[in-house]
């Protein structure tokens, strides 16, 4: 194939993804997030880096985020937010830091792939994202032609640009108010 039909089974296996979340999750995700004082954003390898982004976005709306195991960050809260970011829900690190959360009476909120993990049972909302890996793929599953995971991480990064345009809707925000925060140090 080239990079065309690559890009437009990309593309399908996306929409397939993102069009399959269930509304009512999604704006209980949003709303956790809109009622925090503060987001603690945690996911392992490329969640990880998804989640940073989402971060980021939210202290560019103005919102009080950080990023789990950075040297800044303070403790979690009663009244803060753990959002987490794993396919799986099982990965070590991150069961702790749920379990953590939970013990000074945060919320957690986990976009996954594994409704039934570990991290999931401790949730107040999870977020179902329907991208198997073509490992984990079960009979009737869309199987992803990408690689390893990729479909579950491009399509929670999206999920949480998504999820931002809805608190910008709800906060009445626009991108150039957003601007305002964003890094000039140059």
């Amino acid at each position: 194939m080239n990079n065309q039909e690559y890009a437009k089974k990309v593309i399908d296996e996306l929409t397939h993804t993102l069009t399959k979340i269930d509304t009512e999750d999604a704006e209980n995700f949003v709303e956790l997030v809109d009622e925090a004082d503060e987001v603690f954003c945690a996911g392992a390898g490329r969640s990880g880096f998804q989640i940073k982004g989402f971060a980021m976005r939210l202290m560019h709306m103005g919102k009080a985020s950080y990023v789990v195991g950075e040297t800044c960050t303070p403790n979690i809260k009663e009244d803060g937010l753990l959002v987490v970011c794993s396919g799986s829900g099982e990965t070590k690190s991150l069961v702790n830091h749920a379990t953590k959360a939970k013990e000074v009476g945060a919320k957690v909120a986990l976009i996954t792939i594994n409704p039934e993990s570990t991290i999931a049972k401790m949730a107040d909302v999870v977020v179902e994202i329907s991208a198997p890996s073509p490992k984990s793929a079960k009979q009737g599953d869309v199987v992803s032609i990408q690689p390893m995971g990729s479909l579950f991480e491009q399509s929670e990064g999206i999920f949480m640009d998504i999820s931002i345009m809805m608190l910008m809707e709800r906060k009445g925000l626009d991108s150039d108010t957003m601007f305002g925060r964003h890094a000039n140090m140059e």
